[in-house]
């Protein structure tokens, strides 16, 4: 296989390259633009450019597989080959999308000026991945439900007010953020994602969660800080695959049982003024970050948390010298108060 490999070498004019080149790797150069010859390479299929300052693109070859032009200065792309399978824009000017984009596996098109993407992007059944963050999406068409190849979703820091409940009917896997965009609420089907490993829901305004939260089996790690909960649904105990809980920033002022698989457990500035006897359960517990919340007492159950090696609980006004937390640190735990 020909290659062209010169990535990080301070290049501002791409060097010469053989006509069977099927890989060029110039990435984090210098470079303000490309020459007409890429489009007449027959045999390239990876054209990696990340990191370069350019603000467009020739023809491309029909033979392209992969273009990897993140962080420039793109305001628009080329027709895009009808063999692309990867495409990955993030970081650049575009304010839209060609309107033609194949049959694409990978799409990485966040930290632009999106107000909206192609029709055509709803129906790419083939896609496995898809990244539309740092834009500014405020509608998200029920059409994505269609999106069947589906592992992993990148919504966040747009400004999407409403996610559509065709979102259960993805067979995500591996991720789906939804990150800092103003919703209140999310449906009862995402409860319907029982293969998803991690759902970050964080910097919005929901104030409660839906019971189906539950019904996430695979999930190991839920974000949702910063938010307006004031409460956590009881089924939230039935999630026996989760490792992380991130609450931090919401207006608890109480906690159901909690999955005992738990290893992190963050609670800062939230209203707790105690804590359920249920905690002790959360025997695999390794940090569990308390600051800033109203505590006066502590369980005796906080003893049972024999993996316990850190407690933070700064920022509480414990009521004397607690039993507990001297139990705590004899075994090696390091709690801060």
């Amino acid at each position: 296989m020909t290659e062209l490999r010169a990535q990080g070498a301070g290049l501002t004019a791409m060097p010469a390259v053989p006509d069977d080149v099927r890989l060029i790797d110039l990435a984090w150069n210098r470079l303000t633009e490309l020459p007409a010859r890429v489009g007449e390479l027959s045999a390239l299929e990876e054209l990696r450019l990340d990191g370069n300052l350019l603000t467009s693109l020739p023809m491309l070859p029909p033979s392209l597989r992969e273009l990897h032009a993140d962080g420039n200065r793109l305001t628009s792309l080329p027709s895009l080959p009808p063999s692309l399978k990867s495409l990955f824009v993030y970081g650049n000017a575009l304010e839209r999308l060609p309107a033609r984009l194949g049959p694409l596996r990978h799409l990485a098109a966040g930290g632009n000026g999106l107000e909206e993407v192609p029709d055509q992007v709803w129906r790419l059944t083939g896609l496995r991945s898809l990244n539309l963050a740092e834009n500014r999406l405020t509608h998200v068409p029920g059409a994505i439900g269609g999106l069947s190849g589906l592992r992993m979703l990148d919504l966040g820091h747009n400004a999407i007010k409403e996610i559509p409940s065709e979102i259960g009917k993805l067979d995500l896997t591996d991720y789906l953020y939804l990150s800092d965009n103003g919703f209140t609420r999310v449906p009862a089907s995402i409860g319907d994602l029982r293969r998803l490993a991690y759902l970050n829901l964080t910097d919005n305004r929901l104030t409660a969660l839906p019971p189906s939260i539950g019904d996430m089996a695979a999930l190991k790690e839920l974000r949702l800080y910063n938010n307006a909960l004031t409460g956590l649904p009881p089924s939230i105990g039935r999630l026996a695959e989760l490792r992380e809980l991130h609450l931090q920033g919401n207006h608890l002022t109480s906690l159901p049982a909690l999955p005992p698989s738990l290893r992190v457990l963050d609670l800062r500035d939230n209203h707790l003024s105690r804590l359920p006897e249920t905690i002790g359960g959360l025997t695999r517990l390794v940090h569990l970050d308390l600051r800033n919340n109203r505590l006066r007492e502590l369980p005796a159950g906080l003893l049972g948390m024999a993996a316990l090696e850190k407690l933070d609980l700064r920022w509480n006004k414990l009521d004397g010298d607690p039993a507990e937390l001297r139990a705590l640190e004899a075994r090696g735990c390091v709690v801060l108060r």
